[in-house]
């Protein structure tokens, strides 16, 4: 590997570097892009119950918006119900806002990572057939070991550069597509939130067809009047 590195040439410098970089993006954003963790499928019912029992208090707020990206976004919402829709809604899309340039963190460094390396490959290739022009014109066709070094670092470091490339382009479009599936979700979610907490939905926010629990309707209408 070291000799094929220094057989490159510098070039190959910056396109390692940005091999790690990009390594260490992907881990990171596989985990910080859990569904779990940013969107838990029971979270909106468990707001539902304290809501129901009594207990969103202050104190529960506060852990619900550090729970998760979802909770942040909700916990906003329900700072505000007694606002009035509107300002619920503008609450929401607040925290929606922040909550989505986090999800999308180290995103344009993946995608700019993806869209430089081939550039550096192609300019290492450009380097290194100068150096070959270079050679024959000084020493002629005749030194073959001189060519065939300037070939080899031409055609190394365009094999470098996509091979960083081609997988940072691809989880570049991975995350963004997972990106924008969980912002979807929480959507949902906090369009759930918004329309029973202001009674205009009947049906309780956790996915299941049934009738709307008429303690957590007096509930929200007691939140909406506080």
């Amino acid at each position: 590997m070291w000799e094929l590195i220094s057989a490159g040439g510098w070039l190959m410098l910056p396109i390692v570097l940005s091999s790690v970089v990009a390594l260490a993006i992907v881990f990171e954003r596989l985990w910080a892009l859990r569904s779990s963790r940013v969107a838990p499928a029971n979270l909106l019912g468990q707001v539902w119950r304290w809501i129901k029992d009594g207990q969103l208090d202050a104190t529960r707020l506060k852990a619900l918006r550090a729970d998760s990206p979802l909770g942040e976004i909700l916990a906003a919402g329900l700072a505000n119900t007694r606002h009035g829709r509107e300002i619920m809604k503008e609450s929401i899309q607040e925290a929606a806002t922040k909550v989505i340039h986090e999800l999308e963190r180290y995103l344009n460094t993946l995608g700019t990572i993806a869209a430089i390396t081939p550039l550096l490959g192609l300019l290492g290739t450009v380097i290194g057939m100068i150096d070959v022009f270079t050679a024959v014109m000084v020493q002629g066709t005749g030194n073959t070991a001189v060519l065939a070094g300037g070939i080899s670092k031409a055609l190394i470091t365009t094999a470098a550069g996509l091979t960083v490339a081609i997988p940072a382009l691809f989880f570049h479009r991975f995350f963004m597509r997972r990106v924008d599936e969980l912002v979807v979700a929480m959507e949902q979610e906090a369009t759930k939130l918004v329309e029973v907490v202001q009674g205009s939905r009947d049906a309780e926010p956790n996915g299941n067809d049934v009738a709307a629990d008429p303690a957590i309707r007096q509930a929200a209408k007691t939140a909406q009047g506080n």
